[in-house]
């Protein structure tokens, strides 16, 4: 039987065989024979390369790729895994930052990829913030001591401080924007907790790697306590105890 979705994804983003063959790094064949039979499932590489030519999840594409490895258990919550931050489709990030309609959640230490990937980032929160969107930073603090010795493990030009300032300058123009906040905390330096609503990634950061060559897990919430609302617990304790990065310094009399 023919994979109908993924004709259909292709017809909505206006993307041809040969286009999405040259995406995925495949032949044409290829692609033609993932159109003609819906149970032929590329290796993961090429699915998330499709999703993120075609805008959309992989699960949108090859839905027998989730039927076929049924969760019951508490890795039900878990939508996909990537093995580094920088092989999830920009895509998906757009999606989760476009259809929040409650709260988004940005806990990664500094935050700086995600001005990198996606340039008017400051223009869409702001309007999601004027839509009702609660949405909170939290990022470390550019002179803790946590900061700095950061710096020396990962021992790359771009520090650790400066791409916390980054984040910084640019949260910066959302300054008096309604509903957004913005936090210093250090604690979360070890793992990124990015959540959309009922959606999350999260990363944990491995030894000496900066966060897009670390791992990353795509959660959807679908049960009380579990792995959805342990990292929510995590990311809301912190926020608890951060410290708020617009408070003005009172003068001393």
């Amino acid at each position: 039987m023919a994979n109908v979705s993924l004709r259909s994804a292709m017809l909505n983003a206006q993307v041809t065989n040969r286009t999405l063959a040259d995406r995925c790094g495949v032949d044409v064949k290829t692609v033609e024979r993932w159109l003609q039979d819906e149970s032929r499932i590329p290796h993961l590489r090429h699915q998330w390369a499709a999703a993120e030519a075609l805008g959309v999840e992989t699960v949108v594409l090859w839905p027998d790729a989730i039927r076929n490895t049924v969760k019951t258990g508490p890795d039900k919550e878990v939508l996909t895994v990537y093995p580094y931050r920088s092989a999830c489709p920009k895509s998906i990030w757009r999606n989760l930052i476009n259809t929040a309609r409650n709260e988004i959640v940005f806990a990664g230490y500094t935050n700086y990829f995600l001005w990198l990937e996606h340039p008017n980032l400051a223009k869409a929160l702001k309007r999601k913030a004027q839509q009702g969107c609660k949405i909170r930073f939290l990022v470390g603090d550019p002179e803790s001591d946590i900061t700095r010795r950061r710096e020396e493990v990962e021992n790359v030009p771009l520090t650790v401080s400066t791409r916390i300032r980054i984040t910084l300058s640019e949260i910066e123009r959302l300054r008096d924007v309604p509903g957004v906040e913005a936090r210093y905390g250090d604690e979360h330096i070890a793992m990124s907790v990015f959540r959309f609503d009922a959606e999350m990634l999260v990363t944990p950061h491995l030894a000496k790697l900066v966060g897009h060559d670390s791992p990353m897990l795509h959660l959807r919430r679908c049960q009380d306590d579990g792995l959805f609302d342990r990292f929510a617990y995590h990311a809301s304790e912190l926020w608890s105890g951060g410290r708020d990065v617009w408070q003005q310094t009172q003068p001393t009399g």
